[in-house]
């Protein structure tokens, strides 16, 4: 049996997944709640790898890297010590993280044989671009969206789905946190190709 990859992503209600001139402005846009949090960390603590690109695992280690252990959260302190692959043709050497692997190569392929010998559930944080991919390829098996109550048009960089192929998606389930922070869990499948009407 093959492990399930869920992609994980957090975004406005306009699409947008960071906001500010440098797109350093993302997290929870300050709208995190006690019932959020407290899902958030019983999710990620379930046994799972993370599977994350290249940028995004930068990111993670440029904002956690420097904090010391004690003084992090118990959500970003589990997921700095998860089991992570990052996916990755640029990343060489040792990488920081207690249990990180840099598997080069190309990303449907890794993601694909992941799937096959992980004997844990996968799950990708982000990483936009790796998983529109894997996406296009059949690899994502649920679509965990959370929906902030922020409208970033001016300042919103990094739009979410922004080249992603069309994809008909099944809602599994649907959760609001803390009376304004909405999840939404999908099972996507390619969008059927429309026929154009003879004229």
């Amino acid at each position: 049996m093959t492990a399930a990859y869920t992609w994980d992503v957090f975004t406005t209600l306009d699409g947008y997944g960071s906001y500010g001139p440098d797109g350093d402005g993302g997290g929870y846009w300050g709208k995190q709640g006690p019932e959020f949090l407290e899902d958030r960390l019983a999710s990620i603590s379930e046994e799972q790898r993370m599977v994350l690109g290249a940028n995004t695992f930068r990111q993670f280690v440029e904002l956690l890297g420097p904090i010391p252990e004690a003084d992090l959260d118990p959500v970003n302190s589990r997921m700095r010590s998860m089991p992570t692959t990052v996916v990755s043709k640029t990343l060489a050497g040792p990488v920081a993280g207690p249990d990180v692997t840099v598997a080069a190569g190309d990303a449907v392929e890794v993601v694909a044989r992941l799937k096959e010998e992980s004997e844990v559930p996968l799950r990708s944080h982000g990483s936009l671009s790796l998983n529109r991919a894997l996406m296009a390829a059949g690899l994502v098996d649920r679509v965990q969206v959370t929906v902030f109550p922020v409208i970033s048009g001016r300042t919103g960089t990094d739009p979410v789905f922004a080249g992603a192929a069309d994809f008909d998606l099944e809602l599994l389930g649907s959760r609001t946190f803390d009376g304004r922070i909405q999840e939404l869990v999908y099972r996507p499948a390619p969008a059927p190709v429309n026929t154009p009407i003879p004229s």
